[in-house]
């Protein structure tokens, strides 16, 4: 117990390197392009357009940094009280020895809460270690160890997972990210040939204005592919993990059964508020346990008839979960 408990603790601490990584590359950046080459070597021929250029540089910088700290520090919202098992259910589940029986039990449950994807063998979601049926597009997270709403993917570069609850800063933090790189590319890139044809004196800039510039490039490139891959993933509807394995639903796999056009997808993301997309603060619709499906209308939802129920009595509220207020939003599946 106690190898497996430092084990654990070495991991932990381990699982931090890629973020410190990033950080001290984006302090680098920040220490070379602001100090040497703005203020130690420019300081004789800073014009507007320089200083210009260093107040976009901060924006750009303040940005990506609010970004990256949501993505790293918005814990993953997890399944509330709704979807784990009632003292009652989970002791008539553990003493029933029969898979069938078992698998009974569960569908008797998932009646009362709106899921409608099963596993690949057709039956209900369970999750064994975290004893709750897995909502809607709900993984359970081996590095996390629990189960995550609407769960895209474990990335080891926030060093945490990415799903309902940050995947609008995960975004964002792309984007951004792109931003602050292109934007140090561009701008570098003309006294990167001053360095070169000798306009500019040699000195330690030379060497931080070189490799500021091929590693702006670099890490734009790469995150122009990542970024393009979730905006098609976004317009979809589809996390990274229904990309590579569709969802299961009672008619079969569906890769596009939470398409509802794209309007709406990006709303589900973003929020209908259009001035606050561009902005890290949490406006995605509903509250990751339930998502409207393509191929069954309200009318058809025999779990409206509960809406009431589920409106009085929110445990997904308590359970630290942000809802949105929207009133064009409330339970839908």
């Amino acid at each position: 117990m106690a190898l497996s408990r430092g084990l654990r603790c070495c991991q932990k601490v381990f699982s931090w390197i890629p973020v410190l990584i990033i950080t001290s590359v984006v302090l680098w950046s920040y220490y070379a392009y602001v100090f040497q080459l703005c203020l130690f070597t420019l300081t004789n021929t800073f014009e507007k357009g320089e200083l210009a250029y260093l107040l976009v540089f901060h924006v750009c910088f303040v940005m990506f940094s609010w970004t990256y700290w949501k993505s790293i520090f918005t814990p993953p919202a997890s399944p509330c009280k709704k979807f784990q098992l009632s003292y009652s259910d989970k002791e008539r589940y553990e003493m029933e020895e029969r898979p069938d029986a078992q698998k009974q039990i569960l569908v008797e449950i998932a009646k009362k809460l709106p899921i409608f994807t099963r596993a690949q063998s057709g039956a209900i979601r369970f999750c064994d270690r975290c004893q709750v049926l897995k909502p809607d597009r709900c993984h359970h997270c081996s590095v996390c160890e629990t189960c995550v709403l609407k769960m895209d993917h474990h990335c080891p570069w926030v060093n945490n997972c990415v799903g309902f609850s940050n995947y609008k800063f995960f975004l964002l933090f792309l984007s951004y990210s792109m931003l602050y790189c292109i934007f140090i590319a561009a701008t570098v890139f003309q006294y990167f040939l001053k360095f070169w044809v000798g306009d500019l004196p040699n000195g330690p800039a030379k060497f931080h204005v070189l490799f500021l510039m091929f590693v702006a490039l670099m890490f734009f490139v790469s995150l122009m592919f990542l970024f393009g891959y979730h905006c098609w993933l976004v317009a979809k509807n589809r996390s990274t993990l229904e990309a590579f394995s569709a969802p299961v639903f009672v008619g079969g796999p569906d890769r596009n059964g939470f398409n509802v056009g794209v309007r709406r997808n990006l709303q589900q993301v973003f929020g209908e508020d259009r001035r606050l997309w561009l902005i890290p603060v949490f406006t995605s619709q509903g509250n990751g346990h339930y998502f409207p499906l393509k191929n069954v209308s309200e009318s058809q939802n025999p779990l409206l008839a509960n809406e009431e129920m589920w409106e009085e009595s929110d445990d997904c509220s308590d359970e630290g979960i942000q809802i949105s207020t929207s009133p064009t939003i409330n339970v839908r599946l």
